[in-house]
């Protein structure tokens, strides 16, 4: 099998790292939730291998599978690609995987319930702050309007434009059988009003949505202090 290579950055052991840059620390003090995708992945893999400490083990792993979305639907065989994964660090993500699959299949109710523009905005807004370039989600829902997929963007653009496909748009949504999407963007520059291009691409998207028979239930733009909800504000909808 082909191993999957990404370029190494400059080495630097653990140890080097202050307690509250190093992520178990961080875990410890903070919690699990202000830990970034590679941090997880490094706790989990629990160390390096020579000349690439684990952080930087973590993060080849999610660049070389193309993000943590692609991570959740690895299995070991794909994992044991990436340079320096064996059967057994291998085994070590996937069950994980597994596990954190198993604890939302067993509990939909510690799903977000996004059926509202608010409990979007109050879901990504935090995510979204002070990022520089527009980042796309297209959340899937099941009917009752809880999250079934995976938390990620689906495209990023420059600073004030992004494209996207409905392909790339719509792919979480059919995996994970989704009954509805909802659209959400950040405008960088803090005002949420939508340009034509985001009526535009909205619009397509629902109808490409209907095609699929996957509802677009609303899109919502976050700006530094509000949002715009297209299907509440009428844009795009109707």
């Amino acid at each position: 099998m082909t191993e999957l290579e990404v370029p190494r950055t400059a080495y630097r052991t653990m140890r080097e790292f202050a307690g509250d840059e190093r992520p178990r620390e961080r875990l410890i003090k903070h919690g699990p939730s202000v830990l970034a995708d590679a941090e997880l992945v490094a706790i989990i893999l629990g160390s390096g291998q020579r000349g690439e400490n684990v952080l930087d083990f973590a993060r080849r792993i999610l660049n070389g599978l193309g993000g943590v979305t692609a991570l959740a639907r690895a299995d070991a065989a794909l994992l044991q690609s990436v340079k320096g994964l064996g059967p057994a660090r291998a085994a070590q993500l996937a069950a994980a995987i597994e596990l954190g699959r198993r604890v939302q299949q067993a509990d939909p109710e510690a799903r977000p319930l996004l059926t509202t523009p608010e409990a979007v905005a109050a879901l990504l807004g935090p995510r979204l702050a002070g990022k520089p370039r527009e980042e796309v989600y297209a959340l899937p829902l099941d009917s009752r309007g809880r999250l079934v997929g995976a938390l990620a963007p689906v495209s990023s653009g420059a600073a004030n434009a992004v494209a996207l496909r409905p392909a790339e748009a719509f792919r979480e949504a059919i995996l994970a059988q989704a009954v509805s999407v909802v659209l959400a963007h950040n405008h960088p520059s803090g005002d949420p009003r939508p340009s034509p291009q985001d009526v535009a691409l909205t619009r397509q998207l629902i109808k490409a949505g209907d095609l699929l028979d996957i509802i677009v239930a609303d899109h919502v733009i976050l700006g530094a202090q509000s949002f715009v909800s297209f299907k509440r504000d009428g844009y795009a909808f109707g």
